[in-house]
């Protein structure tokens, strides 16, 4: 996959599908299934660390696990987050870290919000690196937002979110992701860009989904966000597998003749 074939999807109606990973495990997991595209996402300082939020995670935590996706996944399109701050300390600074996350393994980078950065941003494509944007909640500025929740929810906000879309479509971004607004909102926004609008918690009138792996796979624990769906039971199924094992090594059913070297 290319950004060429991301517009391509969005002409054919053919919704894109895009999921997190932060390891090579579940980059070769994802690379044997029929996922388009991988974000390794700040998320990750959450997930992987068990950080608070999202701004904890800095350029090196990023590199690492995109280093460690695109060894799992190697023809893989791949797209990481610029971390906190990374866009506010100057165009030295965030260009530093575009190139990092790139000789990384990185394909793009995603970047959150677009006040006061739409010249590091414009610069960042001009110097020839895809940018993918993201628009309404941006877990990034949860301090400022006072929480995870819904943006865009009355008319004057919805009209800056749809402003800001044009914006980053117009300055290049090959894309962008709209989290947690108003699902008619996110409509109006996938129908007025020619670029990909790409949904988590945004309804599915879009032209893809995004999940945390976990997620989708049922591993996390404790708060589920509305937006998820749960393909299996993971962590109930984990749990599981690890009584059955304890169980069997206590009786030493395992390891069996089988498994045992003569």
């Amino acid at each position: 996959m290319t950004i060429h074939d991301f517009s391509a999807m969005k002409k054919k109606n053919n919704p894109i599908a895009m999921v997190t990973s932060y390891d090579s495990w579940s980059a070769a997991l994802a690379a044997r299934s029929s996922i388009d595209c991988l974000l390794v996402g700040d998320s990750a300082a959450m997930v992987m660390h068990g950080l608070r939020d999202t701004t904890q995670a800095d350029a090196q935590m990023i590199a690492l696990h995109t280093r460690a996706v695109r060894r799992g996944a190697p023809d893989a399109f791949v797209i990481s987050d610029m971390p906190f701050l990374s866009c506010r300390k100057g165009l030295h600074h965030a260009m530093d870290t575009v190139e990092v996350l790139m000789k990384a393994g990185a394909d793009a980078v995603k970047i959150e919000g677009l006040a006061g950065q739409q010249e590091i941003i414009g610069h960042i494509i001009e110097s020839g690196v895809p940018v993918m944007g993201h628009l309404g909640l941006t877990p990034q500025s949860v301090h400022l937002l006072g929480g995870y929740k819904v943006q865009g929810r009355t008319d004057e906000a919805g009209e800056a979110v749809r402003a800001d879309a044009r914006s980053l479509q117009e300055i290049g971004c090959f894309s962008l992701v709209v989290e947690c607004v108003p699902a008619r909102l996110a409509e109006m926004m996938a129908d007025e860009l020619t670029i990909p609008v790409i949904g988590i918690g945004a309804g599915a009138a879009v032209d893809g989904q995004v999940l945390v792996l976990q997620d989708l796979l049922g591993m996390s624990v404790g708060h589920t966000p509305k937006f998820v769906r749960k393909q299996i039971a993971g962590a109930e199924l984990i749990i599981e597998a690890l009584n059955t094992y304890v169980q069997e090594t206590k009786t030493r059913e395992f390891p069996s003749e089988k498994e045992s070297y003569a």
